[in-house]
């Protein structure tokens, strides 16, 4: 039988990222999760519910320390300059979009607390278009970007970037260079 033991919200949502990577939602379970904490299933039945509680609560810490970081993209006052930052986020948090897409994969839930955080999530996904959108705002003001390109095309193209594989083994800095250049200035030789 496991242990009883204390675990920190840190310990506890790091593990939950770990194991929903590793397994996804249909293969994350407490016993899986109370297993690697060294702690009884009743440990964290006394903290959550059910997984779904648990794991909308730890959605809603990664969007806040995303969102967070996402402020400071206002400190610089070019596009060039916020697209360098964006990038950084985007490879900082490079698992952020497949953990939010488990909310699709959570059943539609009679738990107050699971439906209560789900609508949560998605003013914090609210709040993150809208400082995005003042990210698009400056690279049109500045000239930067084509006006018949939709925000949201331009949005995906950049967090997607984090998805295409660097089989070269690139630096991060450096293949960060290089996927912003085909960003701003396309493939072709010009």
């Amino acid at each position: 039988m496991a242990r009883e033991s204390k675990f920190t919200t840190e310990e506890l949502y790091n593990l939950t990222r770990s194991l929903l990577y590793d397994f996804g939602y249909d293969g994350f379970h407490f016993g899986l999760l109370a297993e690697q904490l060294g702690v009884t299933r009743s440990a964290l039945y006394k903290y959550y519910r059910n997984k779904d509680e648990l794991i909308t609560e730890f959605m809603l810490f990664e969007m806040e320390q995303f969102i967070h970081d996402l402020e400071r993209i206002n400190q610089f006052n070019q596009f060039e300059a916020q697209l360098d930052f964006l990038l950084h986020l985007i490879f900082k948090y490079s698992k952020i979009h497949q953990i939010l897409l488990i909310i699709y994969r959570i059943p539609k839930s009679n738990k107050k607390k699971v439906r209560e955080n789900i609508q949560k999530l998605d003013a914090q996904h609210h709040e993150m278009y809208a400082h995005l959108n003042q990210f698009i705002q400056l690279g049109r003001k500045e000239g930067k970007l084509k006006a018949e390109l939709p925000d949201e095309m331009i949005l995906g193209f950049i967090f997607q970037t984090v998805n295409i594989p660097n089989h070269s083994n690139l630096p991060q800095e450096q293949w960060r260079e290089l996927l912003k250049e085909i960003l701003l200035k396309g493939m072709y030789k010009i």
